[in-house]
């Protein structure tokens, strides 16, 4: 069955040596050929999305990207080359490849204006933004024009996970929990959740987020974020449960997910029009993704939906 996949990555030659220090806890040989990987839009990309019947990826690029930048003019600057660099890349294959943005959030009006360029001009079909940029979150008021402009553009965020801005105690001593494992999941449906309670969905409510590796765990805990919410009272301004937001605002992936549980938990708690297929590529294998969506326990007509249906649908396609 053909599939559409939505956080495929790649990277930038400006963003090489951020991305070695990023990823420095790699093995050697991992580091190469994930870079080798990251920086090809030809055959190897072209090969693996064969393999796995995936008719078009839409590629982002990798993270920390410019949200790390402490110097808010490079930012900027970088983003917008970053995104020239990645339209020049889609040409090359231009069915097979789609864009997402890569924003400077350090400068939400400029953000919002290079979000604009990039789907009036470039033809890309929305954003992706790796968590914080310098500790500051999506629910601040500051990014008031950023989410209008989104919801106006009719186009989703992808929330990537990003390490958290400050130290955690928490995890001290324990490095296996960091990143992938564990606290990426914890920075991103904490951030996910902010934009509920602080009424982002509220007062945009055509805006739409992303979310990837099956929702984050938020499929798992609507009840209880219901439950608390019932009990402690809602924030003021919203008008409705956590729950019924993050079903009209909140999409998710199952990108790094390949658990038949979990597929069960999202497409039960958020509804079968509301997860999609995708692989993380080159962090997970496109054959692995694809092997076990093609034999998960599924209708045709559902997995229809979650391997191209349903992103063709959020993504304008």
């Amino acid at each position: 069955m053909k599939k559409i996949a939505l956080e495929e990555h790649f990277l930038a030659p400006a963003f090489v040596e951020g991305f070695k220090q990023h990823m420095r806890d790699l093995p050697e040989k991992a580091m190469q050929n994930i870079l080798t990987r990251l920086q090809d839009f030809g055959d190897q990309r072209l090969a693996a999305m064969d393999a796995a019947s995936i008719e078009r990826s839409f590629l982002s690029l990798t993270s920390p990207g410019v949200q790390a930048e402490p110097d808010t003019a490079r930012a900027v600057r970088l983003a917008h080359e970053t995104n020239d660099f990645l339209a020049e890349k889609i040409e090359l294959h231009p069915t097979r490849f789609g864009g997402l943005a890569h924003l400077a959030l350090q400068d939400p009006t400029a953000a919002a204006d290079e979000l604009e360029r990039c789907v009036r001009q470039l033809g890309f079909r929305g954003a992706m933004i790796n968590s914080h940029t310098n500790g500051h979150y999506l629910d601040e008021d500051q990014y008031t024009p950023f989410w209008e402009r989104v919801q106006d553009l009719g186009v989703p965020v992808y929330l990537h996970p990003a390490n958290s801005y400050q130290k955690m105690q928490l995890y001290e001593g324990h490095p296996e929990l960091l990143g992938a494992t564990w606290s990426w999941t914890v920075e991103t449906a904490t951030h996910a959740l902010l934009l509920v309670f602080g009424g982002v969905f509220e007062r945009f409510p055509k805006a739409q987020l992303i979310l990837g590796h099956m929702g984050e765990t938020l499929p798992y805990l609507l009840w209880r974020l219901d439950s608390r919410a019932r009990l402690a009272g809602l924030p003021q301004g919203l008008t409705k449960l956590p729950s019924e937001y993050i079903k009209s605002n909140i999409v998710v992936t199952t990108t790094g997910v390949c658990a038949d549980e979990s597929l069960q938990c999202a497409l039960a708690a958020l509804g079968e029009d509301n997860v999609l297929f995708s692989v993380d590529y080159p962090f997970e294998e496109s054959e692995t993704a694809s092997r076990w969506i093609e034999k998960a326990p599924l209708s045709d007509e559902v997995r229809a939906k979650v391997c191209h249906q349903n992103a063709e649908r959020v993504l304008g396609l």
